[in-house]
């Protein structure tokens, strides 16, 4: 169970339980080398984040023998073994406003620990994935697409919305240019500090699933803090943004960007829009997965206006 991993609980010999993950390198040979170095720079920076850089919060892999935090399970996957927390996580959406102080504190915590993991993180590029995809679906839109039965159903939703996604993809160009810079104030970012990826118990609380760490603008993580995540999913505001923003800003002596956020509020739904069309113009039969990625098509495309 999870997305995109498999998932254990293991009992060793000695009596002691773990929580085993089983990474896909993916179905390509020739990408998997790739993969499995940065997914062992991800969990080195979580591992380093804990140990080293003392933030306790992060749920960081257990090293192996040889110090290594992912091991090669085959030419296809890689393993990685944590703790077992007996704890409770969220789900995917907004945190709750009584959350919210603790969570900030966490991320203002986190990017001012960047110097211990600024040479070892995985860099962000800002780049829409997909963003060719989607150009092509876009240009593709004068005749039939014959993939699968929800195919031609996708090119009507696109179709419909080609003026407003091409406007969308005009302005996250503009804000990419206004966030970029030359990259040198750029912090050590978890990705989806959602509460889907927050584990409480009676002893505390942790950031999990550092599969996603990246040097990015601070953005990256705080969007996901503000009104603009709960607006993107159409669920209530907190209403919190200011107090949250300027705790942030004084743990941190960081500044957040209304174009870093405005930015990110772009980016999920265009990327899932673009990922959801190359799903649906591939070849594809009825089922589950198919309706479902029409059916987050149609959401996402209401979702990225501004």
């Amino acid at each position: 169970m999870g997305f995109g991993s498999y998932h254990w609980s293991a009992t060793d010999q000695h009596g002691s339980e773990w929580f085993v993950k089983v990474d896909d390198l993916g179905f390509a040979e020739d990408g998997r080398e790739e993969e499995f170095g940065r997914l062992g720079r991800s969990q080195g920076t979580a591992l380093t984040l804990h140990r080293d850089a003392g933030l306790e919060f992060v749920l960081a892999p257990v090293p192996a023998e040889d110090g290594a935090p992912l091991w090669r399970l085959s030419s296809r996957y890689a393993l990685s073994v944590f703790p077992m927390i007996a704890g409770t996580a969220g789900e995917f959406g907004p945190h709750r406003r009584e959350d919210l102080a603790e969570v900030t504190g966490f991320l203002a915590e986190l990017h001012r620990a960047t110097p211990a993991v600024a040479h070892l993180a995985p860099r962000a590029e800002l780049l829409l994935p997909g963003r060719d995809g989607l150009n092509a679906a876009l240009a593709d839109l004068g005749r039939p697409w014959t993939g699968g039965p929800h195919s031609e159903a996708a090119r009507d939703l696109l179709t419909l919305h080609e003026e407003r996604v091409r406007q969308w993809l005009d302005r996250f160009d503009r804000l990419v240019d206004e966030v970029r810079g030359d990259g040198s104030d750029w912090v050590v970012t978890h990705g989806e500090p959602h509460p889907g990826n927050v584990m409480r118990s009676p002893t505390g609380a942790w950031l999990i699933d550092w599969a996603t760490v990246q040097m990015a603008p601070l953005e990256r993580d705080m969007w996901m803090l503000t009104d603009a995540f709960a607006g993107m999913l159409r669920e209530e505001p907190a209403g919190a943004d200011e107090q949250l923003l300027a705790q942030y800003s004084r743990i941190s002596d960081r500044t957040v960007s209304p174009a870093g956020v405005a930015l990110y509020r772009l980016w999920w739904p265009l990327a899932d829009v673009a990922a959801f069309l190359d799903d649906l113009r591939r070849p594809h039969s009825e089922g589950e997965d198919a309706a479902a990625a029409l059916k987050y098509l149609a959401l996402n495309l209401e979702a990225a206006s501004a």
